[in-house]
């Protein structure tokens, strides 16, 4: 089950650079907001990959059913509900505001994972049987 796979590895080390590159220097209605969720998803997808050998379908539900804990404890506040409002890096990893327009942008990340390796998975097969 425990595997190490480098490319899902190098993949989470760039998403990740990427998500702090935004979160610093992009100060939009946009990109930050909404395409850095988007991406967040991807990169936990990669993350989880990168560990464990499980399936994509099994990836992608675990990392849209996490995404989807974390927004619901930003609607019921659980980071001052914790004692945590004033410590940065809970906030950061917690969040301390939902919104409905990010569940959305946790399900098109995911339906793209799972386009992407469907995608990825096929091409593979073909190759593997013209050989």
């Amino acid at each position: 089950m425990f595997q190490f796979n480098r490319n899902y590895f190098i993949l989470t080390i760039l998403l990740f650079l990427t998500e702090i590159a935004i979160a610093m220097y992009v100060h939009d209605d946009f990109i930050r907001p909404y395409f850095g969720d988007f991406l967040v998803v991807i990169l936990l997808y990669c993350f989880v990959k990168s560990f464990v050998k499980v399936s994509v379908l099994v990836a992608a539900s675990l990392v849209l059913v996490f995404s989807f804990g974390i927004e619901i404890a930003q609607y019921f506040n659980m980071v001052e509900k914790l004692g945590l409002q004033h410590t940065k890096i809970a906030r950061v990893v917690l969040g301390n505001s939902f919104a409905w327009m990010d569940l959305l942008a946790y399900v098109l990340g995911i339906l793209t994972v799972i386009g992407i390796e469907t995608f990825h998975l096929k091409r593979k097969n073909k190759i593997h049987n013209q050989m």
